[in-house]
């Protein structure tokens, strides 16, 4: 007798089977406990296979058998996506699977919008969204985990593309007691007589420090954290000033307090935003679609609900 399962199913498995939990599982693709908890028994059922270990305090662990079973659903539900682009290519139209990466730092102002107006255009495209650092984001292109990633031209590895979209200067970020709070500009050599909280991230924290070591200063860092929320927060309640290449559209930290931004001037490096692919994913219909969506709303807007810097436009 044939063995029936859905694709559905295979994905909410993987899902608890890199999660640890059937909560978190529950939380990452945005379905109910108990919806999760069926698909895993019935897959279970239909093989005749112990997949987790439960562990009432520890969450469940993949069996032997679960972890190769993984490989293969993960395998599986490549091909589907596989398939699903070759049908929108032969048909012409944009429709399947997109899976997108963002890069922390700007995730919250830049993808949102970027993907409302993409799902609106493009309404038979089932668009995933995943908000990672750099390393994450080559790592998961490379496995086939995501299609395209929105992130700047840090390091970009040689089998992987980069698309510009847009310049970003620097600003030095500071609250509004700060001594250099009042200046239209302001240089590292300023700056580095006052605290900073640094922005903690592979590749991204290389870059902010990278200004002071090429003048052949150290930055004096009183604080660090990976969240892009908590730097403003820090910076606005007077722990030390940031760097940040793109400015949110309301100079306001999390809790309310004000921010000020000034550009940086001198010889600092400006970033540029844009998009990372795997080499020849542009080839696929779906993507390549995203990618002029991408630079025409970039375009037309600089970003979507964000006016450009002055010196921007």
């Amino acid at each position: 007798m044939a063995t029936r399962f859905t694709l559905r199913q295979l994905e909410y498995f993987i899902a608890v089977g890199e999660a640890g939990s059937i909560a978190q599982a529950s939380d990452r693709v945005n379905v109910s406990s108990p919806s999760i908890s069926t698909a895993v028994a019935q897959l279970e059922d239909e093989f005749g296979l112990p997949l987790f270990v439960r562990k009432h305090a520890h969450g469940l662990s993949l069996t032997q058998a679960g972890k190769r079973f993984m490989e293969q659903a993960k395998k599986v539900l490549a091909e589907a996506d596989a398939l699903n682009h070759l049908a929108g290519d032969i048909s012409g139209s944009v429709r399947g699977p997109l899976a997108i990466g963002c890069l922390l730092t700007f995730a919250q102002v830049v993808l949102p919008a970027m993907r409302r107006l993409f799902e609106t255009n493009y309404p038979d495209v089932r668009v995933s969204q995943y908000e990672l650092h750099q390393l994450e984001i080559f790592e998961k292109l490379r496995r086939a985990e995501i299609d395209v990633a929105i992130s700047y031209d840090l390091d970009i590895p040689a089998d992987l593309e980069f698309i510009p979209l847009r310049e970003l200067p620097p600003f030095a970020m500071l609250d509004e007691e700060h001594p250099l709070a009042g200046e239209a500009v302001v240089s590292v050599e300023e700056l580095q007589k006052h605290p900073m909280v640094l922005l903690d991230l592979p590749h991204s924290s290389e870059y902010f420090l990278s200004f002071f070591t090429k003048i052949g200063v150290k930055p004096n860092i009183a604080e660090r954290t990976r969240d892009m929320a908590v730097l403003r927060s820090l910076v606005a309640n007077g722990f030390g000033y940031a760097i940040a290449n793109l400015r949110p559209q309301i100079d306001q930290s999390p809790d309310g307090r004000r921010l000020r931004f000034v550009p940086l001037v001198g010889s600092v490096r400006r970033l540029r935003m844009g998009l990372v692919v795997p080499e020849g994913a542009t080839n696929v219909l779906t993507v390549q679609t995203f990618v002029e969506h991408c630079r025409s709303v970039v375009d037309d807007w600089g970003f979507p609900g964000l006016p450009l810097p002055k010196d921007e436009t």
